[in-house]
Order: structure tokens, then sequence, then C-alpha cells
């Protein structure tokens, strides 16, 4: 799978979701915000993004490293530059 077509995957199955993924074909990383985050735990954020990617992490996608927000925690992570550009 390529990096683009995590992120399309991603977007699709998150509502409002923006995502940017970087990986080398095999291990990848994901930054993803959301709204729907708001009030879940870090693992329920993790189980949306697993549920878009669907059978492919069994597959295709050997390691994936995720980073979720709010538009607002990224935006204060920004504010910090806590997340590099």
């Amino acid at each position: 799978m390529t990096n683009e077509e995590i992120e399309n995957l991603i977007v699709a199955g998150i509502a409002d979701c923006k995502a940017r993924v970087d990986g080398d074909g095999t291990h990848f990383q994901a930054v993803v915000i959301s709204p729907a985050f708001a009030g879940l735990s870090m693992v329920k954020q993790h189980q949306l993004v697993y549920r878009a990617l669907g059978d492919r992490m069994k597959s295709e996608i050997h390691a994936l490293a995720i980073r979720t927000f709010t538009p607002e925690e990224w935006e204060q992570a920004e504010k910090l530059q806590v997340v590099p550009d």
C-alpha cells in the first residue's frame, strides 16, 4: 500500500478527518486529526483508525504508528511546535 492509499482509507472512514501518512511500503506513521476523537480515550481513537483500515492491518500494513488529535489538540500542538511540519 502507498501512503496516499492509507490516508484515503482513513479519511473515508472517520468523519471530518485529516490524515498524513509517511512510510516505506510496509511500516507507516500516521497523524490523524478529527473532531470524532473528542472525549474518547487514546485506545478508542486508535480503534477508529484501525476500523477505517479494516483487514489491511492484517495483510498489507505490517506496522502503523498512530498519533491522534482533535482539531483543538492539533492547534495547541502546532503552537507548541510539538508536531513537526
